[in-house]
């Protein structure tokens, strides 16, 4: 069953994604003028529409819309989109570019006066970037499913010591992520202002992917010690060749990430073995 054969599910998703997508757009409101919080007026011009040229009850109208069209398409990728390599790759593709044309709606609505090439390093690279992560994520993931189930059958070894075999697939998620992304961005950074290897990278991507990638591991393979500093040692030739000493606890960050990802999915491992086991008795 896929993503566009479920129509009631895919629906059901989507406006629970869209209405918080909606929720996403006050929120950003209220952080973005935070004096509103005690009794200030809340103008749509600053809050909803940072530098538009359109009306600001039109432009609320709009930032609403595109907000709750991105949620949407969030609260949708998150059902399956096909069963088999080919339909996977050219759905994801289509679901890619629709949710970059409805962010890039966004930016063009809140700062259409900046040059393009500025706010496609901004926006759009950092969002590909993520996109691609998680996409990745995923499809380690469904790798670890499938020896999961040779394993159910019996037709795997058992558990390696520290499952160094099990964490395997994962680890070439994890240099990908933290020893060759980091390079990859440089190239497209500014020499005089590294944003993308300095804020972007460190508080962005390495959490996400680094709590992502362990979750995936932890809810199929349980607690994998040698995950969390993996990541962290990919990441040190970057601090070093890229940046300086300072930036050391970027490694701490990408470890805890990774670490918090991996007992949180073993606990949901444990847990749903549970009420599996309770349900045979």
């Amino acid at each position: 069953m896929t993503v566009f054969d479920n129509k009631r599910q895919t629906l059901l998703r989507a406006l629970l994604g869209g209405l918080l997508g909606m929720a996403g757009c006050l929120l950003l409101g209220w952080l973005s003028q935070p004096w509103s919080l005690f009794g200030g007026r809340l103008t749509f011009d600053f809050t909803f529409c940072y530098n538009s040229n359109v009306p600001e009850a039109l432009g609320a109208v709009l930032c609403f819309l595109l907000w709750f069209l991105f949620g949407a398409e969030i609260g949708v990728a998150t059902l399956p989109f096909a069963d088999e390599g080919k339909s996977l790759l050219l759905r994801s593709l289509c679901h890619f570019g629709v949710m970059a044309l409805t962010l890039w709606g966004w930016v063009m609505l809140n700062f259409p006066y900046e040059p393009w090439p500025g706010l496609i390093l901004t926006f759009l690279l950092p969002f590909a970037l993520v996109y691609a992560l998680i996409w990745l994520g995923r499809w380690v993931g469904w790798y670890a499913e499938v020896a999961q189930i040779r394993e159910r059958l019996g037709l795997s070894p058992s558990p390696s010591l520290l499952k160094w075999r099990e964490t395997l697939p994962h680890i070439g998620f994890s240099l990908l992520l933290c020893g060759i992304l980091p390079f990859l961005l440089r190239v497209f950074d500014a020499p005089d202002a590294p944003v993308l290897v300095g804020i972007f990278l460190p508080f962005l991507l390495l959490p996400v992917g680094g709590f992502m990638s362990g979750l995936s591991l932890g809810r199929r393979q349980g607690i994998c010690p040698l995950y969390p500093p993996a990541c962290g040692l990919f990441y040190l030739p970057a601090v070093f060749l890229l940046m300086n000493s300072s930036a050391l606890f970027h490694c701490a960050i990408v470890f805890c990430a990774a670490l918090a990802g991996n007992l949180l999915g073993a606990g949901m491992r444990r847990l749903q073995s549970r009420r599996e086991g309770q349900g045979h008795v």
